[in-house]
């Protein structure tokens, strides 16, 4: 479906996983889209030539004046998706600044440009984690108290946030990805790696445990869909279902013909090994897919229901298999396996 005449998308964060695939598919729709990226953003470059590239910062007010400053052009909706992931378990400032302050400047600017329609990409683990077994789902209120973890804690306090100013009048929605993954991860996220180093024959043994992971596609048309359905002050759970990272890594083999993982240690000596593994991921530069956060993550309940963004946002997810039959494929023709 075209877009109106004189009406605008702005993303921001256009340049990571999930906001360039919103942003493609923007345009598929016949959609205009003016996306917001860091200054130097290299994965900028690979966005569609249809887009209207933004230079600028969430901790620099006066840039996103700018960048929300659209002349006679319609917002039809901000969809504020930039942000910090990480499952660092050090307090680092520029996690809180870029999460927390960063979304402030977000949904203030969104009040004083009375912007019609906002939608934040928060993540589930701001959601209080129940005890095994119990399915979690939306809930109302979010505190930092209640989670755990630098990353969680900062998504929890800029969520509140944006509820308040939901409650104040504001039409903002929220969204809530489980673990993002699948083609178009021009960075390195925690699954893209761990394809590649199955692939380089660097996963001869895995860790038990697993995630609620779900595809980038499919959370990307949850979020453009809550851009018309969302309702004011209203959260949605954009997940799939409960992975296991022995599961994650036989399709892995199952789509490369790499060799097949065969041996999997307990948690607790996954835990042990955490500091031996940081030291291996810093000489090799890149951040460790597993430390004592991500261990966490992976060992306490993690069974979600999307129900509700299935019922009011028309949310659908495809196979787990399909999303890494399709990364295994995109990565190939990237060259980076």
């Amino acid at each position: 479906m075209k877009g109106k005449m004189g009406e605008i998308y702005l993303v921001t964060g256009a340049a990571g996983h999930l906001g360039n695939t919103i942003t493609r598919q923007l345009i598929r729709q016949g959609k205009r889209v003016r996306a917001l990226v860091l200054p130097g953003d290299k994965a900028a470059d690979r966005l569609p030539a249809e887009v209207e590239k933004f230079y600028g910062n969430l901790l620099e007010p006066e840039s996103l004046k700018k960048f929300l400053d659209t002349g006679s052009d319609q917002i039809a909706a901000v969809i504020h998706c930039a942000g910090i992931v990480t499952t660092s378990s050090k307090f680092l400032p520029i996690i809180r600044n870029v999460n927390v302050t960063g979304t402030k400047n977000i949904v203030d600017l969104c009040k004083s440009f009375r912007i019609r329609k906002l939608v934040y990409i928060s993540s589930v683990h701001a959601i209080p984690v129940l005890p095994a077994g119990e399915t979690m789902a939306e809930v109302n209120h979010f505190s930092p108290e209640t989670v755990v973890g630098p990353y969680a804690k900062s998504k929890a306090e800029a969520t509140s946030y944006v509820q308040e100013a939901a409650s104040n009048g504001l039409d903002a929605s929220i969204v809530f990805p489980g673990g993002i993954c699948g083609p178009y991860d021009f960075g390195k996220s925690h699954m893209t790696q761990l394809l590649i180093d199955f692939y380089q024959g660097r996963m001869q043994i895995g860790i038990e445990g697993g995630f609620d992971f779900v595809d980038v596609r499919d959370v990307a048309a949850g979020v453009i869909s809550c851009c018309d359905k969302g309702k004011p002050g209203e959260g949605y759970i954009l997940t799939n279902r409960y992975v296991s990272i022995p599961e994650m890594l036989d399709l892995f083999h199952q789509f490369t013909g790499k060799k097949q993982t065969k041996t999997y240690v307990p948690m607790w000596l996954a835990k042990a090994m955490v500091p031996f593994c940081e030291v291996y991921y810093r000489i090799r530069n890149q951040p460790p897919i597993f430390n004592a956060y991500s261990l966490h993550t992976i060992s306490v309940n993690s069974i979600y229901s999307h129900e509700k963004a299935v019922r009011d946002l028309d949310y659908h997810v495809r196979p787990f298999s399909e999303t890494v039959r399709d990364t295994v494929d995109w990565l190939k023709h990237e060259g980076r396996l």
